[in-house]
């Protein structure tokens, strides 16, 4: 079962509003799925962090995912198990926010995300190869 609730770490509303300002994409659960997808899409596992989640951004999954929620679920379960995690709640939950959190830090931190063709063109670049 998804996430109800979504909050980020204050470090990623500040990156969020810094992508929002370069791609003019106004909606911050936009971004939020782009990040997902940029972050399940690194062959390494991202780092076992503590994340303070401090920052009054917050979002239910309805909202975060859209229309695409049972894809989205899906996609973070497949990285899971081939990770070799378990597959439960509690499990999926901390790499979800683990994941979210990396690919915003990747999408701001690339120079080539200069506005919304530079977005795009990453994701098109990033499923060529």
């Amino acid at each position: 079962m998804p996430l109800e609730h979504i909050r980020l770490a204050q470090s990623a509303r500040d990156q969020l509003i810094t992508l929002k300002r370069r791609t003019g994409i106004a909606h911050w659960n936009v971004l939020c799925r782009w990040a997902l997808c940029r972050s399940l899409v690194e062959p390494a596992k991202p780092p076992t962090v503590k994340l303070v989640l401090d920052s009054n951004v917050e979002m239910t999954w309805r909202v975060f995912a859209g229309n695409h929620g049972d894809e989205l679920w899906a996609l973070l379960r497949y990285r899971c198990h081939t990770d070799g995690l378990e597959l439960d709640e509690e499990t999926l939950a901390q790499q979800f926010r683990l994941h979210l959190h990396r690919g915003i830090g990747y999408l701001v931190g690339d120079p080539r995300v200069t506005d919304i063709v530079g977005l795009t063109r990453l994701a098109l670049d990033e499923s060529a190869a």
